[in-house]
């Protein structure tokens, strides 16, 4: 029996579920599943296991709801009904798939004797005991409570290490080139200034990446999927535009406006830290 005879097999055992509908769909349109990775750029494997119901072996999350967008947009289904089942389904699995760590006692007559485990104890503590004794006497003889006297020479250092902390400067804020990078296939993209004119459009495959023109006025970018795109300025990664399955369009993509983001999204964290 071949895989794809396999797969239908299981998809017969649960007719409602995603991966069963797209498959019908498919079948129903004429489609095999070469065919489909074809046309969605999106890899047989992939595909295979949505139709296996096995949503959860996908990369991400993202993968498996914007994978299933886009399969169901080709073979003529409700997009919305089939992304929102898609997460009923992962919510399903994040809740059956954990469970409690089984223990299996091990071979009592290898466990050893409480009382050996109190003197193996007991001697670990000595051991520490005498090598912080003698970490003190002979390498830190010195480390000690600070003497009580001279005061005045002690806020004179101080204040002389206070006044150079001042004159340090501030680290530079990062720079460099921006580099767009796909990880996964089928990713489109437009790149553009601030005048419309385009910089790059492409369907990029895993692994492409595109260089922001550092001379280029306003570049924006316009993608159906943001989360697919990583990001990296003069070599240092910075987070992504968006991690959900959304379209963006007209959003700056300066090293100035995507650092400005990131600050973005770390000043509630740090209030939020700092009030509880």
């Amino acid at each position: 029996m071949s895989e794809e005879d396999n797969h239908e097999q299981d998809q017969r055992e649960e007719p409602d579920r995603v991966g069963a509908r797209l498959r019908r769909a498919r079948e129903a349109a004429g489609l095999d599943i070469a065919q489909v990775a074809a046309e969605t750029r999106i890899p047989q494997r992939h595909l295979l296991t949505i139709e296996n119901g096995a949503l959860a072996d996908l990369p991400a999350r993202t993968y498996a709801v914007g994978f299933s967008r886009t399969y169901a947009r080709l073979v003529g289904l409700d997009e919305r009904e089939i992304v929102e089942q898609v997460r009923e389904e992962l919510a399903e699995g994040d809740e059956n798939g954990v469970g409690p760590a089984k223990f299996e006692p091990g071979d009592p007559a290898r466990v050893p004797g409480r009382g050996l485990a109190w003197f193996a104890l007991f001697a670990a503590v000595l051991l520490l005991g005498g090598i912080y004794a003698f970490y003190n006497s002979y390498f830190a003889p010195g480390m000690g409570p600070a003497p009580l006297s001279q005061p005045q020479e002690q806020a004179a250092l101080d204040q002389q290490d206070g006044g150079e902390a001042s004159q340090r400067p501030e680290a530079p804020a990062a720079s460099g080139p921006v580099v767009f990078t796909s990880e996964m296939d089928g990713t489109w993209v437009k790149f553009y200034d601030a005048n419309g004119e385009r910089l790059y459009e492409a369907q990029m495959a895993e692994g492409d990446s595109f260089t922001v023109p550092p001379d280029a006025e306003g570049p924006q970018v316009w993608t159906g999927r943001p989360y697919a795109l990583a990001i990296t300025i003069g070599g240092r990664p910075v987070p992504k535009l968006s991690e959900d399955d959304e379209i963006i369009k007209d959003v700056p993509v300066t090293a100035e406006a995507l650092l400005a983001r990131t600050d973005d999204r770390a000043a509630p964290e740090t209030e939020s830290s700092s009030g509880g």
